[in-house]
């Protein structure tokens, strides 16, 4: 598990900014947290350094390049089955963008895209079939709403 590191409020801001636009510029983020571009740049510089920031990504909605549905899958497995097997089996789905184990019921939480209803039903089919899976329930996103994006 990663150390937590000591970060101000000055960084909250500067990472608060970043979430809102990565493409935003050092001048802009100095302008805004009231310092000067030399010290917001050694403070990014540290936070990608020590993992605060992990990486910078590009947000894509999908409805632009074509039809798709977004569903959340509750996975139930076997009491038996390590979390790393959990992982393992959604990864090798290419349709997975995203999974959660969770404490409790459901073991695990993976949400998926894909082309249609159909295609929908042939992912679930093949979360199940991984040999540890007692059952799943799925949920359909119809609508979507995301802090800084």
């Amino acid at each position: 598990m990663p150390v937590p590191v000591a970060i101000d409020e000055i960084d909250r801001r500067i990472i608060d900014l970043l979430r809102e636009d990565a493409r935003r510029t050092i001048a802009d983020i100095a302008e805004r947290v009231s310092l000067s571009p030399a010290p917001v740049r050694r403070r990014i510089d540290r936070l990608e350094r020590t993992g605060v920031i992990t990486g910078y990504t590009v947000l894509v909605d999908p409805a632009a390049l074509g039809p798709s549905v977004e569903a959340y899958v509750e996975l139930r497995f076997t009491g038996n089955t390590d979390v790393t097997e959990i992982v393992a089996s959604a990864r090798r789905v290419p349709e997975v963008e995203e999974v959660a184990t969770t404490a409790g019921d459901p073991d695990a939480l993976v949400r998926v895209r894909v082309q249609s209803v159909e295609h929908l039903q042939h992912v679930i089919n093949g979360l199940r079939h991984t040999g540890h899976v007692t059952g799943t329930k799925t949920l359909m996103v119809l609508s979507r709403w995301r802090r800084g994006g």
